[in-house]
C-alpha cells in the first residue's frame, strides 16, 4: 500500500541509522530536543542577564537617588548662604542708619564726613546715598567719592522714595543693564524714637561684589556641573561662564525645561531644595525669598553616573562568564535526560518506514524493543503501539464520509455550491442541470463569469459583496447564463462557513425561480405585492386573511363536540425598532436595504409553516394557519433573537435594531380580517409600550381585543 504524501514525508530519513543501536544516534537529540536544550540556554541567559541588569538597574538608581540628595542639598545650603548675605548686608545697613542722627540730615558736611570715615561699616557697600524725608538727595557716595544728587539711577531714587512712603527697608530688583554695572540696593528708613521716618539710606551692591555674589560661589566642584543663580524673571545673576551673566536662562540647556515647569506650576518662593531629572540632566532648584532669586545646579546626568557605569560594564563581563558556564552545564544535564526520547525517535522513525512498506508498523519479534522510561516516554510508547490501527479506522471512516457527500451532492433537490475566493470549488448534479454544464467544467470556474451581463451581471456582483459587507450573508435573486446562452434567475442564499471570514469558503443554494420573476412582470402581480420587499402588499393580505378565517368558521360549524381546536392559527403584528436611526445616519438607501433583508429574514423562519407580508412602512405580518399559540410565541421569538443578533454594516458603521411584535390567536367563532390585525397592532403598541424589541399577546372574542 502506497502511504500519503505527509507521511511518506515522515518516513524520510532524519538522521543516519546506527547498527550497534547504541551509538551516537541514540545519543544525538531530535528537534523537539533540541529546541528545549535552545530554551533552557534562552531561559538560563536571560534569567541571569535579568538579574544582573535588575541588580544593576537597582544599584544605579540608589546611586543617583544619593547623587540627587547630595546636589539638592548643595543648593539648599548655597540658597542659604545667600539669604545670609542679603540678611547680614541689611544688618550692616542698619548700623549705618543708627549712626546718622536728625541733625546730620540738615549738616551734609557732617554727615559726608560720617560717611567717609567715621562709619567703617559704610565700605561695606559700593555706594551709599542718605535721603531727607522731603524726598532731597543729602549725600550720593558712590565707591568712596562724592558724586551730584542728579547722577542718582532712577531706579535707584524710586526705592529711596518708596521707603520713605513705606517706612520699611526693601531690597531692590536688579538694576543695570550690563553685567559690569549690575547691582542690587538695600535701602533702611530713618526713624524717630516715636517711629516717624525723617529719612531714608541706601547701600549698593554690585552683583559681582564679594558681599553678594562673587564669580568664585559659580566656579563647579565638578566639570559636568554648572551653579546658577537668576532672578525670578529668569535673569542670570551668576554663571560660570561671565558672558551668561544677565542673560536668559531659558536658554540654558537642562535648565529652561526645569525653570518653565516651576513657572507654570506657581508655587511660592522657599528655601527647600527641589529636584528634577530633565533630557540627561539633573536639576535642583532653591529659593532665596527675601530677592526673589533662584539658586540651580545643573549636572549631566550620564557624566555624573560614568564611574558607575564603568563598574557596571565590567560586572556585566563577570556575570556573561558565569550564565556561559551555567549555560552548558543545564545543556548536558537536560541532553542525558532526554537520551530515552532519542531512542524513541529511532523506534518511531522504524515504524515508519514499515508503513511505507505497507505492514501499518505492525511489531514483530525481531524488532528492538521500545525505550522504557517511567512518565512521559512510556506514555508516548503506548499511544505509539495503538496509533496505526486507530489510522486504518479514521480512514475507513473518511472513506465514507466522502461517499455519503457524493451522494448528497448527487441527490439534492436544490442546487448546492462551495466557494473559496469567488471560485468554485464543490458543485452539486441539480446545479450543474440548471446551468447545463458537467461538474468538471464548474470546478474552478469563477463566480462572476456565471453571471449575466446583459441582465445587469457586473451590478449583481457588486450587490453580492455589498450584501455580504452589511449583513454577512447574501439573500436575493441572481441572473445565472447557462451553457447554451440562456439566462435563467435563481433565488441564490450564500453564507460563510466561518462567519465574517468570506476568503475561507462560502455555501450556496440555488433555487430555479424564472417562473416566479416572469410572474412578478405581469401587472396582476404588480397590485398584490410590494415591489420593495417582493412580499404581498396589505391589501393582497388582508383579503387572503380574511379567506382563512372564513374557511376555519365554516369548519368549526360543522365539527363535531368534543374535535379539538388548538391548530386555528396565529397572526404576528411585526414593527421594525430603530430604522429611522439607519436613516438618518446611512440614508434612505441603506434603510430600504434593511427592508429587504428582514423580508428575506422573515421568509427564511416561516417558508414551511406560514406566509407573510409587508403592511407598508417597517410594519410586517405574519400567519401561521396551523399553530397553535405556544408554537407561535415560539416562532416570534426565534424571529425576534433573529434580527437582535442580525447587525447590518453601512459605510463602515454598524447598527444593532430591534423588532416590536403582537401576537394574537385566531379563536373560534366569526372574526374579521380588519378587527384580528388591529388586535395584533394594538398588541405590537404594548411591545413597544413595555421598552421595544419583546412579544406581546392578546386575544380576540367576539371582534374585540383584549389582554391575554
Amino acid at each position: 500500500m502506497t502511504p500519503p504524501e505527509h507521511t511518506a514525508a515522515l518516513a524520510a530519513p532524519v538522521f543516519e541509522r546506527d547498527e550497534g543501536g547504541d551509538g551516537f544516534a541514540a545519543w544525538f537529540p531530535g528537534p523537539l530536543v533540541r529546541k528545549l536544550l535552545l530554551v533552557a540556554a534562552v531561559a538560563v541567559v536571560l534569567s541571569g542577564a535579568l538579574a544582573v541588569w535588575l541588580v544593576s538597574r537597582t544599584v544605579g538608581q540608589e546611586s543617583m537617588h544619593r547623587l540627587v540628595g547630595q546636589q539638592n542639598d548643595e543648593v539648599e545650603l548655597v540658597a542659604r548662604l545667600l539669604a545670609s548675605k542679603i540678611e547680614q548686608s541689611q544688618k550692616v545697613l542698619a548700623t549705618v542708619a543708627e549712626g546718622i542722627t536728625p541733625e546730620m540730615l540738615d549738616s551734609p558736611s557732617s554727615l559726608e564726613w560720617l560717611l567717609q570715615q567715621g562709619l567703617p561699616a559704610v565700605r561695606f557697600f559700593d555706594a551709599i546715598q542718605v535721603a531727607r524725608k522731603d524726598g532731597h538727595l543729602s549725600v550720593n557716595l558712590r565707591y568712596g567719592r562724592l558724586e551730584k544728587a542728579s547722577g542718582l539711577d532712577p531706579a535707584e531714587r524710586d526705592y529711596l522714595v518708596r521707603t520713605l512712603v513705606g517706612g520699611k527697608p526693601l531690597v531692590s530688583d536688579l538694576i543695570g543693564t550690563a553685567a559690569s554695572d549690575a547691582r542690587v540696593m538695600f535701602t533702611m528708613p530713618l526713624l524717630r524714637g516715636e517711629g516717624r521716618v525723617i529719612g531714608a539710606v541706601a547701600g549698593v551692591l554690585r552683583l559681582q561684589s564679594q558681599g553678594l555674589l562673587p564669580h568664585s560661589l559659580a566656579l563647579p566642584a565638578r566639570a559636568e556641573s554648572r551653579l546658577i543663580v537668576f532672578t525670578r524673571e529668569g535673569v542670570i545673576l551668576s554663571h560660570p561662564n561671565l558672558e551668561r551673566v544677565l542673560g536668559d536662562v531659558r536658554d540654558e540647556p537642562g535648565l529652561g525645561e526645569a525653570y518653565a515647569r516651576w513657572r507654570r506650576a506657581g508655587q511660592p518662593l522657599s528655601g527647600r531644595g527641589e529636584t528634577q531629572t530633565l533630557a540627561g540632566h539633573v536639576v535642583s532648584l532653591a529659593a532665596v525669598p527675601m530677592p526673589q532669586w533662584v539658586v540651580a545646579r545643573v549636572s549631566d546626568s550620564q557624566e555624573m553616573l560614568e564611574p558607575l557605569h564603568g563598574a557596571q560594564r565590567r560586572a556585566w563581563w563577570l556575570a556573561a562568564a558565569a550564565i556561559a558556564l551555567v549555560c552548558l552545564l543545564a545543556v548536558a544535564g537536560i541532553a542525558w535526560l532526554a537520551r530515552p526520547l532519542a531512542l524513541l525517535r529511532q523506534r518511531a522513525r522504524a515504524v515508519l518506514e514499515t508503513e511505507g512498506e505497507g505492514s501499518f508498523g505492525e511489531l514483530t519479534p525481531d524488532d528492538a524493543p521500545w525505550p522504557r522510561c517511567a512518565g512521559e516516554v512510556d506514555d508516548v510508547v503506548r499511544v505509539c503501539t495503538r496509533l496505526v490501527e486507530r489510522r486504518r479506522t479514521q480512514q475507513r471512516g473518511s472513506e465514507t464520509v466522502v461517499r455519503q457527500l457524493q451522494a448528497v451532492l448527487a441527490h439534492a433537490p436544490l442546487g448546492i455550491a462551495l466557494t473559496r475566493g469567488d471560485r468554485i470549488e464543490v458543485v452539486s448534479l441539480q446545479a450543474c442541470r440548471m446551468l447545463g454544464h458537467e461538474p468538471q467544467e464548474l470546478q474552478g470556474r469563477d463566480l462572476q463569469t456565471l453571471l449575466a451581463p446583459q441582465q445587469g451581471g457586473e451590478g449583481a456582483f457588486g450587490q453580492v459583496h455589498a450584501q455580504f459587507e452589511a449583513h454577512g450573508a447574501f439573500d436575493g435573486e441572481l441572473p445565472l447564463r447557462r451553457k447554451d446562452g440562456a439566462v435563467v434567475w435563481v433565488h441564490a442564499q450564500g453564507r460563510a462557513l466561518h462567519p465574517g471570514e468570506l476568503a475561507r469558503g462560502t455555501v450556496w443554494t440555488l433555487e430555479d425561480c424564472t417562473a416566479e420573476r416572469e410572474a412578478r412582470l405581469q401587472q396582476t402581480w404588480e397590485h398584490t405585492h410590494d415591489a420593495l420587499t417582493l412580499l404581498p402588499n396589505r391589501a393582497a393580505f388582508e383579503q387572503r386573511l380574511q379567506v382563512l378565517l372564513a374557511e376555519r368558521t365554516g369548519r368549526e360549524g360543522r365539527a363535531r363536540p368534543g374535535d379539538a381546536a388548538d391548530d386555528r392559527g396565529v397572526l404576528l403584528f411585526l414593527d421594525l425598532d430603530h430604522l429611522t436611526v439607519v436613516n438618518d445616519v446611512a440614508g434612505h438607501d441603506a434603510g430600504d436595504d434593511v427592508l429587504r433583508h428582514l423580508a428575506r429574514l422573515i421568509e427564511a423562519e416561516v417558508r414551511q409553516i406560514g406566509w407573510a407580508a409587508r403592511l407598508g412602512g417597517d410594519e410586517f405580518a405574519v400567519v401561521l394557519p396551523g399553530s397553535v399559540l405556544a408554537r407561535g410565541v415560539e416562532v416570534a421569538e426565534q424571529l425576534r433573537a433573529a434580527v437582535q443578533a442580525w447587525e447590518p454594516s453601512y459605510h463602515g458603521r454598524s447598527f444593532t435594531l430591534g423588532v416590536s411584535i403582537g401576537l394574537v390567536a385566531l379563536d373560534a367563532g366569526p372574526q374579521d380580517a380588519a378587527a384580528v390585525l388591529y388586535a395584533a397592532d394594538m398588541a405590537c403598541y404594548d411591545a413597544k409600550r413595555a421598552g421595544r424589541n419583546r412579544v406581546a399577546v392578546r386575544r380576540v372574542r367576539d371582534g374585540v381585543a383584549t389582554d391575554s
